[in-house]
């Protein structure tokens, strides 16, 4: 498994670096007018997989978010595997709808990092 981006033809010319990190982690810089844009991608382990696998890969793209500039927008998208059900303490980051009556181990590694 692996991370890419397909770009549209009109903003091509607004890319200033593509990085892959790793096989799970990627990630596309877009200039921007006043800031630049920085979309992330991720493919996170399935569930089944061990914990220290979905530790290392969370520490690993902690550090990459971090490692970017507070001043340019970040987007985050991927597969990260989690199933975040209707539960109050989720309620604030992913609001009042799901699409799971279950959770897993995923999800609050997920809504960690997101918050």
């Amino acid at each position: 498994m692996g991370t890419g981006f397909c770009v549209h033809h009109r903003i091509v010319l607004a890319v200033k670096r593509v990085e892959f990190v790793g096989d799970t982690i990627s990630y596309i810089v877009l200039r921007g007018f006043w800031c630049n844009t920085i979309v992330l991608n991720e493919n996170a382990p399935s569930e089944e997989k061990s914990d220290d696998s979905k530790d290392s890969l969370y520490e690993e793209f902690e550090q990459v978010f971090h490692h970017i500039p507070k001043y340019h927008t970040k987007i985050l998208l991927g597969e990260f595997n989690a199933k975040e059900r209707r539960q109050n303490i989720f309620k604030p980051t992913i609001g009042n709808e799901s699409l799971y009556e279950d959770s897993n181990d995923n999800d609050i590694r997920t809504v960690h990092f997101a918050t």
